[in-house]
């Protein structure tokens, strides 16, 4: 005999499966299917007809498009190291020292997160371009290439490196430096031997975020780039430009290259980066050192006023008429005109999607991150599910642009009235950020207890 209460059961558990089927669905259609339909057309030409890897022969042979390809990997290095260096720098102020004013430290580390590249790009032409503060005083510095496009994205990427240290740093187990105190141990040595081997895995972590962020950005490159080519400015030549979606297919595979090498190393890092604090852990605990923290507090004023300066510079400019010619101060530039497109609606229209993508995506984020977390049951179906969750981590934004181009622009694609609508702006930006905020629903989830 079936009870009420069996009846319910077997209600929620159907009700699970097909949300689980759902969501499955979904996250192919908007996923899996764009990517397959970017990667066939990396093996077609302008007329849609199958040419084999043509298209990569051609890239290879193509000294321009070989020399950007370089080009991203070398500033993508070398603002991540630098990045990387100045993140630790700070982060190690924040939670191993004594610094005055921390919790203005840490709102300033984040606050790049809150901008564009473009706009530290525009910042710059202020104070280095050609006519820029700085160039005005006889102070010339080669900004139009690859500084200018290193400085923008150091700035860029600093807030995540910084994130990610900061906590690795605060995760620390005092009795190992006890330990070492008592053996005698150098203030140097304990660095060595305890500080760094506890972080290693999450300064290598800190570095292919950094990569990938930097190797994916288009912004930095495109407003103080000048001649120096990279990937990214690339595709949107080709698919801008010239309207070459086959050539700009390929570029975008041949950028995916280094960016799922550098996810699955950090996944990897991530793995073996092993529990530091356990039940019987002591915190850290700071000693006074007065010269220590005047050195560290001098460092981080110093980077926090450089983002302040570059902020600042770009909200003064948006302020005053025509720089440098005409230095009035005006409010005309908030009123849009002149904006391509419909000026205040433009900015209308951004808000829009991003308040759907806001809602819709939490919304969708949530559910799908508690049916597989929560749910006991349909293992294999909860497992695609979150393979395909991590799938948009390793997708560059250009690159999953293009491949939706691809997809949904075809005329026999069922899916093609989204094309060019508010809706497919919404979801192309739910996918792009969905799993950064699934990892953040499914370790939420994680800590709530099984009987909730």
């Amino acid at each position: 005999m079936i009870t009420s209460k069996n009846k319910r059961r077997i209600s929620d558990s159907t009700i699970q499966k097909y949300f689980l089927i759902f969501s499955v669905i979904v996250l192919i259609v908007f996923i899996l299917f764009p990517l397959a339909s970017l990667l066939k057309n990396a093996f077609m030409d302008t007329s849609g007809n199958f040419i084999g890897i043509l298209n990569f022969s051609k890239y290879i042979e193509n000294p321009s498009l070989i020399a950007s390809f370089k080009n991203s990997i070398f500033v993508s290095i070398v603002s991540s190291l630098i990045s990387l260096c100045l993140a630790f720098i700070y982060s190690y102020a924040i939670t191993r020292t004594n610094i005055k004013f921390k919790n203005f430290f840490k709102t300033m580390g984040m606050f790049p997160l809150f901008a564009p590249t473009m706009l530290y790009g525009i910042s710059l032409i202020y104070l280095f371009g050609n006519k820029g503060i700085f160039t005005t005083m006889g102070l010339e510095v080669p900004l139009y290439g690859p500084l200018g496009i290193i400085i923008s994205q150091i700035l860029f990427t600093f807030p995540q490196a910084f994130l990610i240290l900061s906590v690795a740093l605060s995760m620390a187990d005092y009795r190992l430096y006890e330990a070492a105190d008592s053996l005698g141990a150098s203030e140097f040595k304990k660095f060595c031997k305890i500080t760094i081997p506890g972080i290693k895995y999450s300064l290598l972590s800190s570095f292919f975020v950094s990569f990938i962020l930097a190797f994916t950005d288009f912004g930095a490159a495109k407003v103080v780039g000048g001649n120096y080519n990279v990937l990214a400015t690339d595709i949107y030549k080709q698919v801008v430009g010239q309207f070459n979606i086959p050539m700009g297919a390929t570029v975008s595979m041949v950028m995916l290259i280094p960016v799922l090498i550098a996810f699955t190393l950090d996944k990897m890092a991530s793995k073996k980066q092993g529990m530091t604090i356990t039940a019987k852990s002591m915190p850290y605990k700071i000693k006074e050192n007065k010269s220590r923290d005047r050195a560290f507090l001098i460092v981080c004023s110093l980077i926090t006023l450089l983002i302040f300066i570059l902020i600042f510079v770009s909200v003064i400019g948006s302020v005053i008429k025509l720089w440098p010619y005409n230095l009035s101060f005006t409010m005309e530039h908030y009123t849009f005109k002149g904006i391509l497109g419909s000026g205040i609606k433009t900015y209308l229209s951004s808000l829009k999607i991003s308040t759907l993508t806001a809602v819709f995506g939490t919304i969708f984020v949530f559910f799908s991150a508690y049916m597989i977390e929560k749910v006991d049951k349909f293992p294999k179906l909860r497992q695609i599910a979150y393979f395909l969750s991590m799938i948009p981590m390793a997708l560059p934004g250009l690159v999953l642009g293009i491949s939706y181009i691809t997809f949904f622009n075809s005329a026999s694609n069922p899916l093609n009235f989204l094309y060019g609508s508010t809706a497919i702006l919404v979801i192309v930006n739910i996918v792009h950020f969905y799993s950064v905020c699934f990892i953040t629903s499914n370790s939420s989830l994680k800590m709530l207890d099984i009987e909730v």
